[in-house]
């Protein structure tokens, strides 16, 4: 009687061996799959969240921003019906921290799964030199327009954000969000306003010309083509972490 116990205990342990090693062996291959999934996105990331050299391009962006408007103030002392417009996400707002969380956690933050709980709840930061750009043209008597294709139901909370970073000009009608294009949205600021800046970190912040539907080598051709406006009416911020060149 004693010898089968022994067997059974024996059978039963090597039955709990062999299930740990299953277990084992597919949280494994679960990791590795996660892993090639995702990797590709982690060297990019790492530099568009946490690099001095990401942060000293946006410095640069807003200080040639700045130099801009200071000349074109020049012209325009008065600055009347001068306006700026400015996309909000990863131009003036940075919305990493999201998508290293979802990499932390394997998963790949471009099927946007939690964007509308970073929208509602989120903490982005402000993008290095913004603040001081937009107060500058705020205390200059230039109209600041936000032009962001976040989510309408979510504008209170974006509100929220904005107002947190003590952003200039969170007026409502001042703070365009995703409904018409974004070229209807500035088509209907240049109704009583004529825009002199606008600051972006992909090319359909800027002009019809370019489109999210692009091939990459039309967008290349419109960038050519509209060569003279980079620098001096068009302000790119650096984006390596999602946007139409990545599809």
């Amino acid at each position: 009687m004693n010898n089968n116990i022994k067997v059974s205990k024996l059978i039963l342990a090597l039955m709990l061996s062999s299930l740990c090693l299953n277990v084992a062996a597919k949280n494994v291959a679960q990791a590795k799959t996660c892993n090639s999934e995702v990797q590709q996105y982690r060297m990019s990331l790492k530099f568009q969240n946490r690099s001095a050299e990401v942060q000293a391009l946006q410095i640069q962006a807003y200080n040639l921003a700045t130099d801009r408007l200071k000349d074109i103030l020049q012209n325009n002392p008065d600055a009347k019906n001068l306006a700026i417009v400015t996309d909000l996400d990863e131009t003036v707002i940075d919305n990493t921290d999201v998508f290293v969380q979802d990499l932390n956690q394997c998963q790949s933050y471009t099927d946007w799964k939690s964007w509308d709980d970073w929208e509602k709840s989120g903490q982005p930061k402000l993008i290095p030199g913004s603040l001081e750009f937009l107060k500058f043209a705020d205390q200059q008597g230039v109209k600041i327009f936000y032009i962001s294709d976040r989510s309408q139901k979510y504008r209170p909370s974006t509100m929220k954000a904005l107002q947190t970073l003590g952003l200039p000009q969170l007026k409502q009608e001042q703070i365009l969000l995703y409904g018409t294009s974004k070229e209807q949205r500035r088509q209907s600021i240049t109704v009583d306003h004529n825009i002199v800046l606008l600051l972006g970190d992909t090319l359909h912040d800027f002009a019809d010309a370019f489109s999210n539907h692009q091939t990459g080598e039309e967008r290349l051709k419109a960038v050519v083509e509209h060569q003279d406006q980079f620098g001096r009416k068009f302000i790119v911020l650096p984006n390596v972490s999602y946007g139409p060149w990545s599809k």
